[in-house]
């Protein structure tokens, strides 16, 4: 693991690049917990007498007399959608309703309407961020205490740091991931999406510890009797097959739940599948390079 390490930071910076861009293309479509608006989930039954399930287009039409700005029509599945549109009042929600409701050939029961003020969206966005960096500043506070008694090769802020540094390299290529996703599968981010790369963080850096916690053993043992490369080859080693073993059981779970949970919950599964995959690699052929590399330059 350690002699390619090369290859390794080649590897992630070419998916780190790759992630920017789609970034720059395709942006992040916020959906309506963080720039407001309304989101209706509904379901259409056929009538006995021969009935149609009405399409997008008549969907669109029957609704293009009210203002309620720029609608997005999304199909669950047969006859289901989900209508995205701005902010509205319940008058307005009733209308729109009893106009879907009066579509010849079915009837419309609706299963979800959520509506959100922008400035609420805004607060939600803002205070997302604000815990997403509260809980990668405590991450690197945490590794700083458990490893305050290493020395050597690099003080304990030093392995805080790398820890921080391989959760950047997962939290950005899943999100990079997840950009050309929603771009064509027509998702939206939303509090989900948060809720998934907080979890990431939180599995990721449980991975990271692991590894460093064996290459710590291994210090208190050998101390400098043993190049430290070697050392935390040796450690990377000892910890694969753990790593491995844990995550691809999580994976198991997660791509059962993937093909056979509902659509509300499958941006949020995405998400976890990527940022364990990527939080695995990172801690098994990221992690302990970079403090080779780190206390290699030091010295």
């Amino acid at each position: 693991m350690i002699e390619r390490r090369k290859i390794f930071y080649a590897f992630s910076g070419i998916l780190i690049l790759a992630s920017i861009a789609s970034l720059a293309v395709f942006g992040l479509p916020l959906g309506i917990d963080f720039k407001g608006g309304s989101l209706m989930e509904i379901t259409f039954e056929a009538e006995s007498d021969g009935g149609a399930i009405p399409q997008r287009d008549e969907i669109s039409s029957a609704l293009s007399e009210f203002k309620i700005g720029e609608l997005s029509i999304q199909s669950t599945n047969e006859n289901s959608y989900i209508l995205r549109f701005d902010t509205v009042d319940q008058d307005t929600h009733t209308a729109i309703l009893e106009k879907l409701g009066g579509l010849e050939g079915s009837t419309v029961n609706e299963d979800r309407f959520d509506s959100i003020g922008p400035t609420i969206g805004a607060e939600t966005a803002r205070k997302s961020l604000q815990a997403m960096g509260l809980v990668s500043f405590m991450i690197v506070v945490y590794v700083a205490w458990a490893f305050r008694k290493v020395k050597y090769p690099l003080n304990s802020w030093s392995w805080g740091v790398v820890v921080l540094m391989t959760l950047f390299h997962d939290i950005i290529i899943t999100v990079g991931f997840f950009s050309v996703y929603a771009h064509f599968a027509s998702a939206e981010v939303g509090v989900p999406f948060v809720a998934g790369l907080l979890t990431i963080l939180g599995y990721s850096v449980t991975d990271t510890v692991v590894v460093f916690d064996r290459v710590r053993e291994n210090l208190l043992r050998f101390g400098s009797k043993i190049p430290f490369p070697e050392l935390a080859n040796k450690s990377v080693k000892e910890t694969l097959v753990r790593s491995l073993n844990v995550s691809l059981t999580t994976l198991f779970v997660l791509f059962a739940v993937l093909f056979f949970g509902g659509d509300t919950i499958r941006s949020f599964i995405l998400t976890l599948i990527i940022g364990i995959s990527v939080g695995t690699y990172s801690s098994v052929a990221l992690a302990s390079p970079l403090l080779v590399t780190w206390a290699g330059r030091k010295n």
